[in-house]
């Protein structure tokens, strides 16, 4: 089972609408579907809940540690309550994907991601579950740091939200560590397909002998 539920952000009013910040927004909108509420933790440097689901403890974090020493936060809590890599699941903005899509993976390494990198080197293994929040490229390498920390344009953060709520009706499988079920649910879950534009009605030909002018 998933003990540990991580969304990975950055802390403070000027950086919770930026495209890094994804991971909190998950989290966030999973206390809100389990009922919980978010408060400080000086213990595991962050904002914690713990809820119980099918007997189990289950913790709800965000690290306030700022992106680049989430590992810190994520290794206080784990450590303390012995919750090995292979039962967290990080939730984490991720540029490969495209808004609207989420993926779920085991393990692999960091891409990059400073948050995943600092998790990787304080629990000292790469074995723990991600989600993997689309918010897209901006198609040049040197715009990635700018790109992460700006808002998504309105369209690409209602994708993202609704690739959230879609990923809800995974949460119990997800949670019970049935994650081939989980797998399948959230990969098939894409955002709805644009209908295709009504070709334009041509105007009508005028009758023949009419008198009209063309």
């Amino acid at each position: 089972m998933i003990k540990l539920l991580v969304g990975l952000g950055n802390p403070g009013p000027s950086y919770e609408d930026t495209r890094h910040n994804a991971g909190f927004w998950w989290l966030e909108s999973v206390a809100r579907e389990l009922n919980v509420s978010l408060q400080p933790e000086r213990a595991y440097f962050g904002r914690c809940a713990r809820t119980t689901i099918q007997g189990e403890l289950l913790w709800l974090l965000e690290p306030t540690t700022f992106m680049n020493r989430s590992g810190q936060s994520v290794a206080a809590l784990a450590r303390f309550f012995k919750i090995p890599p292979e039962a967290i699941l990080v939730a984490h903005d991720e540029l490969d994907i495209d808004p609207g899509e989420l993926k779920l993976k085991k393990g692999g390494g960091h891409a990059g991601h400073n948050g995943l990198r600092d998790i990787h080197a304080q629990l000292g293994s790469p074995d723990y579950w991600r989600l993997r929040i689309g918010i897209g490229h901006p198609g040049v390498k040197s715009e990635v740091v700018d790109w992460v920390l700006k808002k998504p344009a309105p369209d690409q953060r209602e994708a993202i939200e609704q690739a959230m709520i879609r990923s809800l009706k995974a949460l119990p499988d997800l949670l019970a560590g049935r994650m081939d079920k989980a797998t399948a649910q959230i990969h098939a879950s894409k955002p709805p397909r644009p209908k295709p534009a009504k070709p334009p009605v041509p105007p009508p030909t005028p009758a023949s002998g009419s008198g009209e002018t063309l």
